[in-house]
């Protein structure tokens, strides 16, 4: 029976299992532990020791590994190993089991039928292929279990990537795979694109053959491997990695089987004579130069030096290829129907390179489009989010102007410059798409020559702004009030929203008058420069006191970065709601400060809080408190995920971590909306609060004593660590004697003003706005 209040798109998975303990396997069933659903993580028995040893190893590597793939090292807790031979019984409780195994046929539908007859009978079942046929596979089932099956194609890495791709077989249920979306998107946050079951599907065929038609184009314009990079990575919008450092990071052998794979399955197709591993990426990998795992592929490095492979002489060189510089000017012009007709116009070989590959890629893409996806959005979002790049192929063409544009390539086509020699389709240049794929009304569909709206599923009415492709209408919401430095505005309710204008979110004295007006306009609804510098830092604290005691419930939404200030405001909120991908941290002490707009404060309250609830006998000890928050605010201690930031003490475990950032203002406004419901009132100011005082700052000065004697901080780290543990401790006086908040501001304050008045911490800030690079003084 389907739970009261549950949309039929919902399912619950409580307990997954991932089956192949290899590189996707172990870091799939990761990023299932990351959303706190306990994983079984298969693999063969191994052959001595512990039967588990095998996958437990690939539970082991996960700890080790940067970026590291748990949001929370105590994630990994939540994997749990097993072996083929003793526990498929297990995969009866399990529902949701995909696997993930080399890509090989044969073995897959041999594990199979192993596993099939141990599947619970409401289990969806799922491969994550890269690219073979889920039909195919789909045969090797038993038939009641085929309407569970499906392809569900993570990239790597899994927490990291955006990208998911969705692929039905013939007898899949509908309703099976709209309720495995909404688990995708909510419970891990992915960007689902729903695929036809061709080779490779969408992001792989579209994003491999643009690096097979790059490869052709190296060759013909006689280009080294270096100066493509420079001109196919953040020149053009794409990834920093670019061409040849995203093979080597892929794997040259994964590259060349996912290329064996469209050389084998489509014979007929007008590219397929370019779906070859080019004779100098064959000859890396004969000599085991498969990339970045083996330390040497396209690049190496070699002590601090990056050397490229020189093309010609098969022999590494020093890498410094680099764009010539008409050629930047022209990718730097604002306009793309400007650039790409001065590149097509263009002598220069890297002009002309680059015309071809977009030309070659518009080409391809809209030759297959009917056959790989719903529409032209889908495209562009898998590229976008399965390769890194701004915009995608439709995108680009359409932006650069879709009727020019169009009529170049069939003039290069004709004139046997193009790497196939096959027409434009026809709707391109007549019919509804004419003018461009991409309408407010939605996105083409060669298959229904109409223009499909964006998905209906529930899950989506959650995203109050979905990651936008050209031409679709933005949605910026109604404003209240505006200045330069923040906007308050509305969705169209009672919920206001304040969001900051400045560069990286940094708080300034603009930003701290904006939010107060903003507090003030909701609740209405509802001497000399040190003296200046000292009233913005009393202004600071007198936001963060009004964050937390305003009549209106505030809630922080957290994505990205939020250092510093931004850490601070978040702590005084009511809740925050804050996405996986989010890194908090109070790390003003890398520049010689402390944190002041309430932060220590904030700190040595919680510290007395949790001492309390723990005490026995009436009895508190602060100092295990204090000496956690102590070593996160003097090492500038910044989490590495919501789930950590939570870890940290950084949230509370009351705030909430989600894994789809497009659902933040979703679930924050609902919790503006629960708080409201329920007669919020602020909390009360508290006036009893305990400190740790001389004992305790003689403990932390004992700490930092022997870490400056060891050569572990320098001298101005030592005095900044010596302010710190001032703060937190509530000051020179007696241990367990009783401040009011006040209190803490004031002496926050003042240790702030002593540091910035230091010549060292001075040094500090200049040395970090000038390079960006923290001082050690």
């Amino acid at each position: 029976m389907k739970p009261l209040n549950m949309p039929e798109s919902r399912i619950l998975i409580r307990k997954a299992a991932v089956l192949g303990a290899g590189v996707m396997g172990a870091q799939i069933a990761a990023h299932l532990a990351n959303a706190g659903v306990p994983a079984l993580l298969f693999d063969l028995p191994a052959k001595e020791g512990d039967p588990n040893g095998i996958a437990q190893k690939a539970i082991e590597n996960l700890k080790k590994l940067e970026p590291s793939p748990l949001a929370a090292k105590d994630r990994a807790a939540g994997i749990t190993p097993a072996n083929y031979d003793q526990h498929l019984a297990l995969l009866a409780g399990c529902d949701l089991v995909i696997e993930a195994i080399s890509e090989r046929m044969d073995w897959k539908q041999a594990l199979y039928e192993k596993v099939a007859p141990h599947i619970g009978a409401q289990a969806i079942f799922a491969s994550n292929t890269s690219g073979l046929s889920i039909n195919a596979l789909a045969q090797a089932c038993p038939a009641h279990l085929r309407p569970r099956f499906c392809g569900v194609h993570f990239f790597n890495p899994p927490r990291y990537m955006h990208l998911v791709e969705l692929i039905a077989q013939h007898a899949a249920e509908p309703l099976l795979l709209d309720q495995l979306e909404t688990f995708l998107t909510t419970a891990l946050g992915k960007g689902v694109v729903r695929a036809k079951d061709t080779p490779n599907f969408v992001a792989n065929r579209v994003g491999v053959f643009s690096m097979l038609a790059t490869m052709a184009h190296t060759e013909r314009f006689g280009l080294g491997f270096d100066v493509v990079d420079a001109l196919t990575g953040p020149a053009i919008g794409r990834a920093r990695s670019a061409t040849y450092r995203t093979s080597d990071v892929v794997g040259l052998d994964t590259m060349a089987h996912v290329i064996r794979t469209m050389d084998e399955a489509l014979p007929d197709d007008p590219w397929h004579k370019y779906y070859q591993a080019p004779v100098w990426l064959k000859a890396l990998i004969d000599k085991g130069a498969l990339g970045q795992k083996t330390k040497a592929g396209f690049f190496r490095k070699v002590g601090k030096e990056i050397e490229v492979l020189d093309r010609a002489t098969q022999t590494y060189r020093a890498s410094a290829g680099a764009i010539d510089p008409e050629i930047a000017a022209i990718l730097a012009l604002p306009a793309p129907a400007e650039q790409f007709a001065r590149l097509r116009a263009h002598a220069h070989p890297q002009a002309q390179f680059l015309w071809a590959i977009f030309r070659d890629l518009f080409h391809y893409c809209a030759f297959h489009l009917a056959t790989i996806a719903d529409n032209a959005r889908d495209v562009d979002l898998a590229i976008r989010w399965g390769f890194g790049w701004k915009m995608g192929p439709f995108e680009t063409w359409q932006a650069a102007g879709w009727r020019l544009v169009a009529e170049w390539i069939a003039e290069d086509v004709a004139a046997g410059k193009a790497l196939a020699a096959v027409a434009l389709p026809e709707w391109v240049t007549a019919g509804p798409a004419a003018a461009g794929v991409h309408t407010p009304a939605g996105a083409y569909s060669p298959a229904t020559n109409t223009f499909h709206p964006r998905s209906k599923l529930p899950v989506y009415a959650r995203q109050y702004f979905p990651d936008p492709v050209l031409g679709e209408k933005p949605q910026v919401g109604t404003t209240i009030l505006e200045t330069d430095a923040v906007r308050m505005w509305h969705t169209g309710d009672d919920i206001a929203i304040v969001s900051f204008k400045t560069k990286q979110h940094t708080i300034r004295s603009d930003v701290l008058d904006g939010l107060l007006a903003a507090i003030a306009e909701a609740e209405a609804v509802q001497a000399g420069e040190w003296d200046t510098l000292e009233a913005v830092v009393a202004k600071f604290q007198q936001t963060s006191q009004r964050l937390r005691y305003s009549l209106i419930p505030t809630v922080a939404a957290v994505r990205g970065m939020a250092l510093g200030g931004a850490c601070e405001f978040i702590m005084h909120c009511d809740r925050a709601v804050a996405a996986l991908e989010s890194y908090i941290g109070l790390v003003e002490a890398g520049v010689g400060l402390l944190p002041a707009g309430a932060g220590c404060k904030e700190l040595a309250l919680r510290g007395a809080q949790e001492a309390a609830r723990g005490s026995v006998g009436g009895q508190l000890d602060l100092f295990p408190f204090l000496r956690t928050s102590f070593q996160q605010v003097a090492l500038a201690t910044v989490a590495k995920s919501g789930l950590d930031a939570r870890n940290l003490g950084y949230l509370r475990p009351a705030d909430i971590v989600i894994f789809n950032s497009y659902e933040l203002l979703w679930v924050a406004k609902a919790q503006v909306r629960a708080l409201s419901e329920a007669a919020y009132r602020p909390p009360l100011p508290l006036s009893g609060i305990a400190v740790a005082g001389k004992t305790g700052i003689a403990t932390l000065e004992m700490m930092l004593v022997n870490m400056r004697d060891g050569g572990f901080i320098s001298a101005h780290d030592f005095e900044v660590g010596l302010r710190i543990a001032r703060v937190l401790c509530g000051g020179e006086v007696e241990s367990g004697s009783l401040v009011d908040e006040k209190w803490l501001l004031d002496l926050e304050r003042r240790e702030f003003m002593a540091l910035l008045k230091n010549p060292r911490t001075q040094e500090r800030i200049a040395h970090t706005h000038k390079t960006g690079k923290p001082l050690r003084n």
